[in-house]
């Protein structure tokens, strides 16, 4: 029995370190790809989360070998542990709902293909726009931690995801709005913007990771004393961020040097405060 249970540890020890190194290889292959400014592929980032999974499977499923054969071997009919079982079974099963609910929520969650390790994704209540947003480091079939932009590592239980948007799946978007007072032509700051947005889009920094070409979608809203211009630029996935606000710095400079004023913005006409 001692034997076997050794046998049963140096098993999960060795499945452990399969999974490390598988990984690590995952995680290096992605990396590589995110910094070649390609884009990461989806199957190696389900692979990534799936690996994870199979390997507290096989850890549960040895240590459950081990004692039942262990229950065997000190002569202890199986069928005599049915009652008591199926008592603690029903125990645990209300004493640990969430638990339960927590690996169920999981399992959809790789079932379904929502997100993968290294997603960016933001947390929220249903129906609202704000909420947490940060890059997938781990993803098991219980619980999901994020990294936020401040450093910050978020660890949320599997059944408290309610409302998951994916920021980086396919493509992103990056949408900028540039305010201009009222006063000033805004034809020829339109025309600036354009070819602020063109000129980054033909940079070899820049371009690879822009898909299609960047557009001023023209003035998108009014209010006192200034109106906002829309860019918009379709991006690499997760990339919409710093492509955002290299466009926002370079438009502040364009408009400046063209003589385009900023525009007083006045709070209590907002709702500001």
């Amino acid at each position: 029995m001692v034997v076997l249970l050794l046998g049963a540890g140096l098993l999960v020890r060795f499945a452990h370190w399969v999974g490390a190194r598988r990984r690590r290889w995952l995680d290096e292959q992605i990396r590589r790809q995110i910094e070649s400014d390609a884009i990461a592929s989806e199957s190696l980032k389900r692979s990534r989360a799936v690996s994870e999974a199979v390997e507290w499977s096989v850890v549960a499923l040895t240590f459950f070998v081990a004692f039942v054969v262990a229950f065997d071997r000190l002569g202890i009919p199986l069928t005599t542990l049915v009652a008591p079982a199926t008592v603690i079974g029903i125990g645990l099963g209300f004493g640990a709902q969430q638990m339960v609910g927590d690996l169920l929520a999981g399992f959809f969650l790789f079932a379904e293909h929502q997100f993968a390790f290294g997603d960016v994704i933001q947390l929220s209540v249903p129906g609202q726009v704000a909420g947490i947003s940060g890059t997938v480091e781990e993803l098991t079939l219980r619980v999901t931690k994020l990294r936020t932009a401040q450093g910050e590592l978020v660890v949320v239980p599997n059944s408290a995801l309610r409302q998951v948007t994916n920021l980086s799946k396919d493509w992103s978007r990056a949408v900028i709005d540039v305010p201009v007072p009222v006063t000033e032509d805004l034809e020829r700051a339109t025309s600036r913007l354009k070819e602020v947005v063109a000129q980054m889009a033909a940079e070899p920094q820049w371009s690879t990771l822009f898909l299609g070409e960047p557009v001023v979608a023209g003035v998108e809203t009014i209010s006192v004393g200034y109106v906002q211009l829309r860019l918009i630029a379709r991006t690499l996935p997760g990339r919409q961020f710093e492509v955002a606000r290299e466009i926002r710095l370079r438009a502040a400079i364009a408009l400046s040097e063209a003589g385009v004023e900023s525009p007083t913005i006045d709070d209590s006409a907002t709702g500001g405060g």
